[in-house]
């Protein structure tokens, strides 16, 4: 598609979208605006982008393609501000945000001018940020969930889709009401948990410090989502309070049902209890990205000799596969180590597995 596309934010999430647009679109000028200088002028060097603009009425009103990629808080001024300009009367607007509910009713104001505005959520992140970070296969096989408004033409949302094709995601449209209830319940209540029980182990470790060093295994997995921005959370709860708190009465209902079966010793209840929640949980699809960023682990039994790290980057190295993380796991009475190698996809961690093997007899598990 020919045509004018304007990003407004280009951290993680919008510099990834861009990049998606430019590289199955070659004919579209994308123009960006930043309110971090330094990140618009590294975006446009990066070839996020082909021009900057200083304000945002300079770069919307020739747009035929705006992109929000701010959060929710942020982008509900941005909206405020684009009903007041004279944008192209076949304008599509979206955004990028967690929550979807709010920002819709809040993009009244486009559509009372004849605008469109779509909902966005590309289901996909990273635990980087910034111009720096972004990617065009960020959203590869994530999903894309749009809300349209119920009166939307169809023809505008198969547009987005299009202008998006470059995502390789998969697009679900659904209302906002229901995208709120269905992130609440997989991606902004567990979050809720994780910290919650990074709090009770904090608590303890006050009176017994051993906690966080037997906590630094699989504990530290289960909780991975606590290290979470803190300011993004806050924004998330406070837009989707009414399903939090519903979610937090049945939670506080169903842990009053698992205290019940604990006191009276109900042995048969308590097994069906971890049973159905094994038997739903092995059938989520494997391979499909959800609400949370999945992360790519490879676990490998090494011994514990100086130099060990070294030398299994230096054969990830050769072969020209990236990793995001890595740490050493404390086991076996500290006689071996089980070093845990983090990657941004799938295809690198199974790329990492093989070279692993090929160089080395080292055992390679992946969770």
């Amino acid at each position: 598609m020919k045509g004018n596309v304007f990003v407004i934010g280009l951290g993680l999430i919008g510099g990834s979208v861009s990049l998606a647009i430019r590289n199955t679109h070659h004919e579209t000028l994308i123009t960006g605006y930043d309110v971090d200088h330094k990140n618009l002028r590294l975006a446009k060097v990066l070839g996020l982008i082909d021009n900057e603009a200083e304000t945002i009425k300079e770069g919307a009103e020739a747009a035929d393609l705006i992109i929000i990629g701010t959060p929710v808080v942020q982008a509900e001024s941005i909206i405020k501000e684009l009903a007041m300009l004279d944008l192209k009367d076949d304008v599509i607007i979206t955004d990028v945000g967690s929550t979807k509910k709010g920002i819709t009713t809040m993009a009244a104001c486009l559509e009372e001018k004849g605008y469109t505005f779509i909902g966005g959520h590309p289901m996909a992140g990273s635990h980087k940020s910034g111009a720096i970070a972004a990617k065009p296969h960020l959203f590869e096989n994530a999903f894309y969930l749009l809300t349209p408004y119920e009166g939307t033409p169809a023809g505008q949302v198969e547009n987005l889709k299009d202008w998006l094709s470059g995502t390789k995601a998969n697009f679900l449209v659904i209302t906002p009401e229901l995208h709120d209830h269905l992130t609440g319940v997989i991606s902004h209540f567990p979050h809720i948990i994780a910290a919650g029980l990074v709090h009770q182990a904090k608590n303890c470790h006050s009176e017994k410090q051993l906690v966080s060093r037997l906590a630094a295994g699989g504990f530290r997995d289960v909780t991975r989502i606590a290290s979470s921005s803190p300011q993004m959370w806050r924004d998330i709860l406070l837009h989707n309070k009414d399903v939090i708190l519903q979610l937090m009465e049945e939670w506080i209902a169903q842990m009053e049902q698992v205290k019940h079966m604990v006191q009276g010793q109900e042995a048969d209840e308590i097994f069906d209890y971890f049973a159905t929640a094994k038997r739903f949980r092995d059938d989520l699809p494997v391979k499909a990205q959800g609400a949370i960023p999945a992360f790519y682990d490879l676990y490998i039994d090494v011994p514990d000799y100086p130099g060990v790290i070294s030398e299994i980057t230096g054969y990830l190295a050769q072969e020209n596969i990236s990793i995001t993380n890595i740490r050493i796991l404390e086991t076996r009475e500290e006689i071996y180590a089980a070093l845990v190698v983090s990657f941004q996809t799938e295809s690198d961690r199974k790329l990492a597995r093989d070279c692993i093997q090929k160089h080395t007899n080292y055992e390679t598990i992946l969770t």
